[in-house]
């Protein structure tokens, strides 16, 4: 991706559902005008979920995520299904392809009450509309031999994938349930005023990638922008002398995790402190809930296991801070003798039961409504879940300094 481009996580995801050969790989390309997925008449070929982030007019940034056919068949096939399902997770529009000759089935059914129950918006894209009979009320109705259930129209528009019928306003009735732009919170630009100071420490150790920040950084710096306020950049190792040198007092320093215990007792009491974790733990919507989950901490016992968790795949270094650094500094608060399981990308267990505490990365990666799902399975197996940021804060005592930005805690 270039790096001029929109990340991932703050893109649109548009996710494409439906059974083999109703024709989704075509409705994506017509959609795109671009040859993104594979056709074929060989039923199964998209065997697992393919994510592309593009433009698609009128509603911008966006990632296109086509998925397996929900009727494939066998122990694998089975597998393909559930992966699909999965994609639900993270996506903010379903597009349900069915293809209009057959009508509906059960299995477009039974993903349609899936992503009603997620209240995820949804458009029924009834394909082949060239080939099929559009009055058909058979169409519209259940496909399973012993019943016939009848649909709203609301959300249905028949389209041809082929002569394009019908796609240009597929893609305007997909632009009307997109989010509005001033629903969406901030990263930090509710809590500064134009021609604020804010200083952001960043760390260069091993682990720092070479020659750029991360992500969040990266997306911390813009929000700063975007508000009229004033950035300065400063690794903790000067952080001192930046304090001392800028001429103002700042409004807000935004810490690495990592470098936490050291910023804390650099910054004098009366200037605002947080990190970046903790920042998008609100930005995710969970911030209140990972606070509560840090205090699971005091309650570990040997034996206990852990699960840390990061959003995103990258090479790690000798010192890195999720497999390295942050286990190592729970068994010195804890004293205790524990297990520690790792997951990142993707890859996010389907059963959390055995697990004591999850301590997930600041998510900069995964979209909202991915962060909210991974925060809910941890819920509904009682198991409490925090973050690197609230973590650290935690253990190292200034957890509540940490957050005093934040009344409504």
């Amino acid at each position: 991706m270039s790096l001029n481009n929109t990340p991932s996580a703050e893109r649109v995801h548009i996710g494409i559902f439906g059974k083999r050969n109703a024709g989704k790989s075509s409705v994506i390309n017509a959609l795109t005008g671009q040859s993104l997925a594979i056709v074929s008449d060989v039923k199964g070929t998209t065997t697992d979920p393919v994510l592309k982030a593009m433009e698609l007019l009128p509603l911008g940034p966006v990632v296109m995520i086509d998925t397996p056919g929900l009727d494939d068949e066998g122990d694998l096939g089975a597998l393909r299904i559930q992966k699909a399902y999965q994609i639900l997770n993270k996506t903010d529009i379903a597009l349900l392809v069915v293809d209009g000759i057959v009508g509906m089935t059960k299995e477009d059914h039974a993903i349609l009450n899936r992503i009603k129950a997620k209240s995820i918006p949804y458009v029924i894209v009834m394909n082949k509309a060239d080939l099929a009979d559009k009055n058909m009320d058979s169409a519209l109705c259940s496909n399973t031999g012993s019943s016939s259930e009848s649909l709203s129209t609301d959300n249905i528009i028949w389209v041809s994938a082929t002569d394009h019928t019908n796609i240009h306003e597929l893609k305007e009735f997909i632009a009307t349930l997109v989010p509005t732009e001033d629903t969406r919170l901030r990263i930090v630009g509710d809590l500064i005023q134009p021609s604020d100071f804010v200083v952001l420490v960043i760390p260069i150790d091993k682990a720092a990638p070479k020659g750029r920040l991360i992500l969040p950084q990266q997306q911390t710096i813009r929000d700063i922008l975007e508000a009229g306020a004033i950035s300065v950049v400063t690794r903790n190792t000067e952080l001192k002398a930046t304090l001392a040198s800028i001429g103002k007092k700042p409004s807000l320093v935004i810490t690495d995790s990592q470098a936490f215990e050291q910023v804390a007792a650099d910054v004098p009491q009366d200037i605002a402190l947080t990190s970046f974790s903790i920042l998008f733990a609100r930005y995710k919507g969970n911030l209140k809930s990972v606070v509560n989950g840090a205090k699971a901490l005091d309650s570990l016992e040997d034996g206990d296991t852990i699960l840390i968790s990061e959003g995103c795949t990258h090479h790690r270094q000798c010192e890195d801070i999720g497999t390295v650094k942050l286990p190592n500094w729970i068994r010195k608060h804890t004293g205790k003798s524990l297990n520690f399981e790792f997951t990142s990308g993707t890859e996010f267990p389907m059963d959390l039961k055995k697990y004591k505490l999850i301590i997930h990365c600041g998510g900069c990666t995964l979209n909202e409504r991915e962060m909210k799902y991974r925060l809910k399975c941890a819920e509904d197996a009682g198991v409490p879940m925090t973050n690197y940021g609230t973590a650290i804060a935690y253990m190292k005592g200034i957890l509540e300094r940490s957050i005093e930005i934040f009344p409504s805690l």
